[in-house]
């Protein structure tokens, strides 16, 4: 199963695609990792599908990631008298703690930091944006505001606030029995929605204990400010284009994708671009031409992974829409420009031995044009800062540890492969030809770099690059 692109594709999971023989449809047309978003699905339907994939992975022995997505907050209004009212642009309209069903003067807010928090001048978005209030005067148990933009509001719609730093957590009651829940099961990474602040991976990752790997989603305009913080505190970034464009102008969004691409690079983090990709293919075989280009920007930019969301947890063709991303990603890698571009916005390596060896590794496979840069990996940090370099040949990495192989699944360019560690420096050069000429990497007479830490087996200390010809059978000799 290998791959024939660079960049990993991420598919979300649900009622149209959450049965054995569909994911495994979906790994074969390309899927590196499957998403489960706990906002639609209940404890016992995660771990259905939890052993569904491990199922999937045996069978064709390659690592599968895991990526379980927490719900967050969700921020809502309280009901109406009659259901639902229509606002008028310049009307006050009041949000109280007051539970009394609502009408067009008022509605109850349930949430008192929000209140607490709010300030005059302070912009309120309901129903994703498409009725927008701004508060005039504020108290700790009501806001008087103004309709900016009018609508229709109804019961429980969501409240979004692009200019109020909440003091509450990312981790809701309910997100922190999900999380108990997914880590039980042994999942590989958990996306964190509505984070602020660095402070809110922090948290996660404290109760996470190392058990999984942590992806901070950007969707918060009080991220953007904080995004060097966040970046340092989490292990890869998810750009959620769709809640970031609600609360945020939605011309801002693709420039802020650009700079968060970059910014995880130069961090050495992975990084996901999501939300609305191949939208239209919830209902068509075929996407748009736009859509296309979107993906494809997302390629040329080095992202690490693209991913699917209703297109293939809900949608009519969950299969061709993996298809339809997996050719977009091929074909835009073998474009004569893609190298160039990449090449473009590599960072300097940081100060730092492993950065060091790395970029000389991809130096030396470049300059001696060979076909394969090979990594042995115990925590999967020599295949990441690897990666990080975006180097011309494919890096294949090896593992002794099978959660290493799942979550380096969602890093850019990575084959994984896991299998038994080396004894010693001379099994560690054999066996990385043998992998990379078994799985067609390299062919008999060609050479490949070796990148591994000595002593073996030791987390973090990646201090050694070795070239060796790969022999008739698959060995390879210093």
């Amino acid at each position: 199963m290998r791959r024939l692109r660079r960049i990993k594709i991420i598919a979300t999971l649900g009622p149209a695609s959450s049965d054995s023989a569909m994911i495994r449809r979906l790994f074969e047309a390309g899927a590196d990792v499957f998403r489960i978003n706990m906002s639609h699905t209940p404890h016992d339907k995660m771990r259905e599908l939890v052993a569904t994939i491990r199922n999937v992975e045996s069978s064709y022995g390659r690592p599968i990631g895991i990526l379980v997505d927490l719900q967050g907050p969700k921020l809502r209004v309280g009901s109406f008298a009659d259901g639902a009212v229509q606002l008028k642009n310049g009307q006050k309209f009041i949000l109280d703690s007051d539970k009394t069903p609502g009408d067009s003067t008022r509605v109850q807010l349930p949430h008192p930091e929000i209140l607490a928090a709010l300030k005059p001048g302070h912009a309120l978005l309901l129903d994703d944006g498409k009725v927008k209030l701004i508060a005039e005067d504020t108290s700790h148990d009501r806001a008087i505001t103004r309709v900016v933009i009018a609508g229709r509001i109804s019961d429980r719609k969501g409240v979004s606030l692009p200019d109020t730093d909440l003091p509450v957590s990312a981790m809701t009651p309910k997100d922190r029995l999900d999380l108990d829940a997914a880590l039980a099961t042994g999942i590989d990474w958990i996306a964190l929605s509505f984070v602020q602040r660095a402070e809110d991976v922090i948290e996660a990752k404290r109760m996470i204990r190392g058990r999984a790997a942590v992806m901070a989603k950007i969707e918060k305009p009080q991220a953007i400010d904080r995004l060097a913080d966040i970046i340092e505190a989490s292990d890869a970034l998810m750009v959620a284009r769709g809640d970031l464009g609600v609360e945020l102008p939605l011309e801002r969004v693709p420039s802020l994708q650009k700079q968060m691409t970059r910014m995880a690079r130069r961090a050495g983090k992975p990084v996901v671009i999501a939300t609305q990709m191949l939208e239209s293919m919830i209902q068509a075989p075929v996407p748009t031409r736009a859509e296309v280009s979107d993906v494809a920007t997302a390629v040329y930019e080095g992202a690490d992974a693209i991913m699917l969301s209703a297109e293939s947890a809900a949608g009519k063709f969950p299969v061709e829409a993996v298809s339809t991303m997996n050719r977009i990603g091929e074909e835009v890698e073998r474009d004569p420009t893609y190298r160039s571009v990449v090449t473009a916005q590599r960072p300097d390596p940081e100060p730092t031995a492993g950065d060091a060896i790395a970029d000389a590794a991809r130096q030396i496979a470049e300059t001696l044009d060979l076909p394969a840069l090979i990594c042995w990996t115990s925590s999967g940090s020599t295949a990441i800062r690897v990666a990080r370099e975006r180097p011309k040949p494919p890096i294949v990495a090896i593992t002794p540890n099978v959660a290493t192989g799942r979550r380096l699944s969602v890093v850019w360019g990575v084959h994984c492969v896991v299998a038994e560690d080396a004894r010693d420096q001379d099994d560690m050069v054999n066996r990385a030809g043998s992998i990379a000429f078994r799985d067609g990497f390299v062919r008999a007479g060609q050479r490949v770099i070796i990148v591994a830490g000595v002593p073996l087996g030791i987390p973090g200390t990646t201090n050694m690059v070795r070239i060796a010809s790969v022999g008739p059978e698959g060995e390879a000799n210093i």
